[in-house]
């Protein structure tokens, strides 16, 4: 039988971008993560994000909104609107309460949301479950350009004996 992540009940690996102005909630997740079969990298404004999102090509991003430079929303909005990058799963972590920030993060393309203090009952099965799509839409696009290159192939067969 072929396991797998889920039939083992674990994580898939990848690597996690958080991004938090604040060094001690940075940490807190951080710390959090280590429990997942996962690499973190970390940046603490957004223009530092965007650039850690361009080296490390991360498999998922847990994103603070209220940061110096560029807001949580702008770096979502911008990755979201990149075809690079779009596919990046990003939860948003807010102190914000208000529907209108909620409705806002949904309009920049954000996945999910947690709201600060992080509860880490409830960021790993997030993480886990974010991951886990991700890979399996990693997957299915691989699975798909192999039938594709088969069928070429096939029809390039066909042609050569029909020829």
């Amino acid at each position: 039988m072929d396991e797998t992540p889920e039939s083992k009940d674990e994580a898939v690996g990848g690597t996690v971008l958080i991004v938090d102005d604040n060094l001690q909630n940075l940490e807190l997740v951080q710390a959090y993560l280590e429990e997942l079969p996962v690499e973190t990298v970390t940046a603490t404004d957004g223009l530092q994000a965007m650039e850690m999102v361009e080296k490390n090509r991360p498999d998922l991003i847990l994103l603070d909104i209220m940061m110096p430079k560029m807001s949580g929303f702008e770096v979502c909005k911008k990755l979201k609107a990149n075809p690079a990058t779009r596919d990046i799963p990003i939860i948003m972590i807010t102190a914000l309460h208000e529907i209108s920030d909620m409705e806002r993060g949904v309009e920049s393309g954000t996945d999910d949301f947690l709201t600060k203090p992080v509860n880490k009952l409830e960021l790993l099965p997030r993480v886990k479950s974010l991951l886990r799509l991700r890979h399996y839409k990693s997957e299915l696009e691989r699975t798909l350009a192999y039938l594709a290159d088969l069928d070429r192939l096939r029809l390039h067969s066909q042609a050569l004996t029909s020829g």
